[in-house]
């Protein structure tokens, strides 16, 4: 301990070292339930490529794990704390570089959050479209890492569509820089998409070049109201399937209407068993929301409201963006699923998630990003109680077991971290498990990076 201390001073800043065990304790663990987290040894919180290489360089040298960590927002156990490991927290590496309209990118390091990336480019009018729920307080780095969604992925895409290249601290403290600023490029392996997702396990990201889209006209919202979420499914279907391209297409059951509407009193109708929230940022979002309202009545929705303005619009979104909030406050602790099927499976996977909550006696709430089949049970239990928190484990397992019973995958952008590892290998198969070892081995052949997530 004392000599890796010291080998890092010699490179760092003494404010950059964190080793008073109250204060590192608070970096041990991500915002994921049960996932064990070890003792790290130190913080380092670095502001410059230099002093993540000294980091690296030294880790390498003494043979001391590494995890890298972002806002620590994650749902998976991803940025979990080793024993005896360097936490390394890149939120101080915080500066937009560029702003280019002419070239529609941005250049960040990976500790900018991305609502402040999103209301810097907004002025040049642009527009990131990635945007988690935790987007107040979530890093790009950590969205690199775990290659996050959010709300409009249903027309603009998830994280990984939009990282163009990468500036990347390797294991032993070299640098690579992958990928391009240019529209195009297809030289080589593609390094860059290889690093999205990866959850710190093969390099640490350091600076993104990030593509930009032209800001859209502010979009305007749909709500409909569905006497069962089987109805509510058959109508994104039915939206889908007629070409429409909403920005957003959202579902909440009941029993998170009636969450969200105890915590804030949103005004939310809770007769509803599941309501659907459509948007649109076309130049005529009330045709289109127009005829979206008519698909969703002939899939039987008993109310249809579309928003009149931008404001209230935003009000219906904000009470999506708080659903998770909401769960959380209906027990001591919660289990956030993140399973994704196909939109054809979409409605079996809300029945089956039913039944697995009526099997296992627990309240599991469910928001949906809808248009893309992404899936958000949220298992709601009492974290004192040992029978409940082992109903609410094995419930989850039996969650994410029905999602690959109808050809969906255990996650669709929280990343396995800790907490699916095991589920993880039975997704990819002994074959693919070894290939992603073999390339874990090439980036990282010491295993000092983030070990023991993934697999």
């Amino acid at each position: 301990m004392s000599d890796l201390l010291e080998r890092l001073r010699t490179g760092l800043p003494a404010e950059a070292l964190i080793t008073d065990p109250d204060v590192t304790a608070s970096y041990a663990h991500d915002m994921a339930s049960f996932c064990e987290a070890g003792t790290p040894a130190v913080v380092v919180l670095p502001r410059t490529v230099e002093q993540v290489q000294h980091v690296m360089r030294t880790a390498t040298e003494l043979r001391v794990p590494v995890v890298p960590q972002g806002a620590r927002t994650g749902l998976s156990g991803a940025a979990n704390a080793s024993d005896g490991c360097i936490v390394l927290s890149l939120v101080r590496m915080d500066r937009i570089l560029e702003i280019s309209p002419v070239d529609r990118i941005a250049v960040v390091e990976p500790g900018v959050i991305n609502a402040v990336l999103s209301r810097a480019v907004n002025e040049h009018g642009l527009y990131y479209p990635p945007d988690p729920s935790s987007w107040e307080t979530c890093t790009i780095g950590g969205n690199i890492g775990t290659a996050s969604g959010g709300l409009c992925c249903v027309k603009y895409g998830v994280t990984a569509e939009y990282v163009l290249g990468l500036d990347v601290v390797l294991a032993d403290g070299r640098l690579l820089t992958t990928g391009r600023r240019t529209a195009k490029g297809v030289a080589g392996y593609d390094l860059t998409r290889l690093f999205v997702g990866s959850e710190g396990s093969l390099g640490i990201v350091v600076k993104a070049v990030l593509a930009l889209k032209p800001q859209p006209p502010q979009q305007l919202v749909l709500a409909a109201e569905f006497p069962s979420a089987a109805a509510a499914c058959d109508a994104v279907c039915r939206i889908m399937e007629r070409g429409h391209t909403p920005s957003l297409l959202e579902l909440m059951d009941r029993t998170t209407v009636r969450a969200v509407n105890q915590l804030a009193s949103m005004g939310l109708p809770e007769t509803t068993e599941a309501l659907l929230l459509c948007a649109f940022d076309t130049p005529d979002p009330a045709a289109d929301l127009a005829a979206v309202g008519a698909l969703c009545t002939a899939a039987g929705a008993t109310e249809v409201v579309p928003a009149d303005n931008p404001a209230e619009s935003e009000l219906l979104l904000q009470a999506r963006r708080m659903s998770l909030t909401a769960l959380e406050a209906v027990k001591s602790a919660t289990m956030i699923d993140d399973v994704c099927v196909p939109r054809s499976r979409l409605g079996e996977m809300l029945a089956g998630t039913a039944a697995i909550a009526e099997r296992y006696d627990l309240t599991i709430g469910v928001c949906s990003h809808a248009g893309d089949g992404n899936t958000h049970p949220v298992v709601c239990f009492d974290h004192t109680d040992p029978d409940e928190s082992r109903r609410a484990r094995e419930s989850f397992d039996a969650i994410m077991a029905l999602g690959l019973e109808l050809g969906g995958t255990i996650t669709g952008e929280h990343g396995v971290g800790v907490l699916k590892k095991e589920w993880l290998a039975r997704e990819l198969g002994e074959t693919g498990i070894e290939l992603q070892r073999g390339i874990k081995a090439a980036f990282d052949p010491l295993g000092l990076l983030n070990p023991c997530k993934l697999f």
